[in-house]
């Protein structure tokens, strides 16, 4: 039996343990914080829920345009039940994934692991297990021996050393759901995925909001057209963004913060979040006593189906600086089984990835970007059309949003896509199984859609670049 040790219990470590366990493999997931590790405990699931109840608020302020008055100034706001509902459901999901790895048979060790050096006469890894007894004190040292080993660590909020957070003013995104009450003037720092999400929803809350973006614009890794219109949106809300300013510290001060930016300016605010990226959590693993070494940013470097430089040692997640995502972390923890376990495995392709961004509208993509398009790296034919000729769109008086679709010049394979609209996370489905699966636009073009709805703008767009093609 395949004796098989996982250092981390998120997306990675217990879809890989889950995979794993189909084959009769011996499991055991050695981890410090819960099952489902920070995705499901303090960063996705939680920052999702938090927007779910943000959306209550959008679809109440829209509905006065349906001829609805909800009377949405009016309405009560408790952020300490949004709090508790955002961690009771954390903690739920994190107990339901717990509860399955135990009907399969997998060990979940509570605590931290680190490499050893091999041995000779032993299995070909050895990890030394630390317990975390309910006390937070250290129990008894375990040995473990491994045939498999997969690294799954995650990664942990980017700290600036002139802005420490506090828990109380200065604040990383998993300390933003220990506030009791709405901050009087929120800025949050960095304009990417994260930051935007929390922007979005503070201002959707009431809270007046101050971006501090170092790049021209919101999304500054995103569609351009994408950003635009979230940009868009978030003004005409009262968010301020700040462009081309780097912060360079945070400080406390009497009633507040202060955001100190490199050239000089400043941004005064009740609450400052930081949002400037994560870093891998790969420091004490004991890698140097296997050889392993990390590249310069701190991450673990991995092929396409998870190996690291050290044979039967396989790394995934956010701690490989890959693509962070739940479900690319998921896809990685899985192809490292199959492929240790000796299953024909397809290497991960990313440019298959579908991602969204929660805002509202959401926006979401796969596949090959605009931007590669336009820089000449992928030949294409594009096509972008506006929700706003949608019926479906019309009704529920939607103004902002479109279809992108992308494909093959001369064999009309797609290749990629972007929507923004309010359910785009589901919308993506129909482009993604495509580019997955190399169809032609013609065969989405063929597709029947409802009538109406806002899948059909995807059918619809497909036409369109059928038409102006000269596919047969």
């Amino acid at each position: 039996m395949t004796k098989i040790v996982i250092l981390g219990g998120g997306p990675a470590g217990y879809e890989a343990a889950l995979a794993a366990a189909t084959y009769g493999a011996d499991i055991t997931i050695v981890d410090s914080d819960g099952m489902g590790g920070a995705c499901v405990l303090w960063d996705c699931v939680p920052s999702k829920t938090f927007i779910a109840s943000t959306g209550i608020r959008t679809d109440v302020r829209r509905a006065v345009d349906l001829g609805i008055n909800l009377q949405y100034d009016d309405a009560l706001v408790s952020l300490p039940q949004i709090h508790e509902r955002v961690k009771d459901l954390a903690f739920a999901q994190s107990s339901d994934i717990r509860s399955r790895l135990l009907s399969e048979d997998v060990r979940i060790l509570h605590g931290r692991g680190r490499l050893a050096a091999p041995e000779v006469g032993f299995a070909r890894h050895k990890i030394v297990a630390t317990p975390i007894e309910a006390d937070g004190t250290d129990g008894d040292v375990e040995i473990l021996d491994a045939d498999v080993v997969l690294v799954a660590t995650g990664a942990s909020p980017r700290i600036l050393p002139a802005a420490q957070p506090d828990g109380e003013r200065i604040l990383t995104w998993r300390q933003m759901y220990d506030l009791n009450e709405f901050p009087e003037h929120l800025i949050v720092v960095g304009s990417g995925v994260t930051g935007a999400e929390f922007v979005h929803a503070y201002t959707e809350l009431g809270v007046p909001v101050t971006m501090v973006s170092s790049r021209d614009r919101v999304l500054p890794g995103e569609d351009e057209d994408a950003a635009l219109v979230l940009e868009d949106v978030l003004a005409e809300r009262g968010v301020k963004l700040v462009k081309h300013a780097r912060a360079d510290k945070v400080e406390r001060t009497a009633d507040g913060v202060r955001v100190s930016l490199a050239d000089g300016r400043t941004v005064d605010g009740s609450h400052c979040l930081m949002t400037v990226g994560s870093v891998p959590n790969t420091d004490d693993l004991g890698l140097e006593n296997v050889g392993l070494e990390l590249d310069r940013g701190g991450y673990l470097n991995v092929d396409r189906v998870s190996r690291t430089a050290v044979p039967g040692i396989y790394a995934a997640g956010d701690c490989t600086g890959l693509l962070p995502l739940a479900s690319v972390a998921a896809m990685q923890g899985r192809i490292a089984m199959y492929h240790s376990l000796g299953e024909g495995v397809s290497p991960i392709r990313l440019k298959t990835v579908a991602s969204a961004i929660f805002t509202r509208p959401e926006i979401a993509t796969v596949g090959v970007s605009q931007q590669a398009i336009d820089s000449g790296e992928y030949p294409a034919r594009t096509i972008m059309l506006p929700l706003a000729t949608n019926a479906r769109a019309k009704m529920s008086g939607l103004r902002r949003g479109f279809v992108k679709i992308f494909c093959r010049p001369a064999t009309g394979v797609v290749i990629g896509g972007v929507v923004v609209a309010p359910n785009a996370s589901e919308l993506i489905l129909p482009i993604a199984i495509a580019v997955q699966n190399k169809l032609m636009v013609s065969d989405l073009a063929q597709t029947f859609s409802v009538y109406p709805s806002l899948s059909g703008s995807i059918t619809e767009a497909a036409r369109q670049l059928v038409r102006h093609d000269d596919l047969d």
